[in-house]
């Protein structure tokens, strides 16, 4: 059998419609998982085109994650084996003093109460041996000026991570999460996003989602057996520390001063 196959596997994921979402459920299903992809908006066509289901979600709202698990588990036909909790929302830009209500309750709703809510109920839809991968961000340990709300609760998707982990591991059900840096899609990268990543990742560049989805592939995959609760960064080599690149818009030199 070939290395990461998910032949036989059942899947589910949150904000699977577009972007990451979409093209990691295009690889699970091409590595022979059979997948339910969910979102808030109907993405029945979507589904159809991959071969996957569709279930309604709105990660917002508890019930609405409970229920769209339960669905998953019918449609698919049994327990889950794979859950990937990857609907998040970008808003960022105004600084911490400047963020309206409205904004901090939206991004702290769907970015850190939605992962907390599939954390919550995944586990009883769940295969014993089973993974649980969110994904978290670059953003969760590198900070930007007016990325506050949305830094914050990526953090929280680390912390919620690792205590799950330390929960289910008695299950043998695997929890890790996923930090990318900027990635070229709707929610992840416009143009300044590619601005920054050329000047900060060691590789010059932001990520394409192809870059990404090899990650939740080995960490949904029974090679990834010994390996939970983890943040895997992919980043480019963003945290690093200063590129050649930086040093030299900022110094005029590429080299360390000293």
């Amino acid at each position: 059998m070939a290395m990461f196959s998910l032949a036989g596997k059942r899947a589910f994921i949150t904000g699977g419609a577009s972007g990451i979402g979409r093209a990691v459920a295009e690889a699970y299903v091409s590595q022979g998982a059979g997948v339910v992809i969910a979102d808030i908006k109907d993405a029945t066509d979507v589904a159809d085109r991959i071969g996957a289901d569709f279930a309604k979600i709105d990660v917002a709202e508890e019930k609405s994650v409970a229920d769209a698990l339960g669905n998953a588990v019918e449609m698919l036909g049994g327990l889950l084996d794979v859950v990937v909790l990857n609907a998040g929302v970008g808003d960022v830009g105004p600084t911490l003093q400047e963020t309206p209500r409205e904004l901090i309750e939206k991004v702290t709703r769907v970015n850190y109460w939605g992962v907390l809510y599939g954390l919550k109920h995944a586990p009883p839809n769940l295969n014993d041996g089973g993974s649980i991968i969110s994904t978290s961000s670059m953003a969760a340990t590198i900070n930007l000026p007016g990325a506050a709300v949305y830094s914050a609760a990526k953090r929280a998707v680390i912390s919620m991570t690792e205590m799950s982990a330390l929960e289910l591991g008695k299950r043998n059900i695997r929890v890790n999460c996923v930090c990318p840096g900027y990635v070229v899609t709707t929610l992840g990268s416009g143009r300044e996003g590619k601005q920054i990543s050329e000047a900060f990742t060691a590789l010059g560049r932001a990520a394409e989602v192809g870059d990404i989805v090899g990650a939740y592939v080995f960490l949904a995959a029974d090679e990834s057996g010994y390996v939970t609760g983890q943040a895997l960064r992919i980043d480019g080599g963003w945290s690093c520390g200063p590129t050649e690149a930086l040093l030299e818009r900022v110094t005029g030199s590429a080299r360390a001063p000293g």
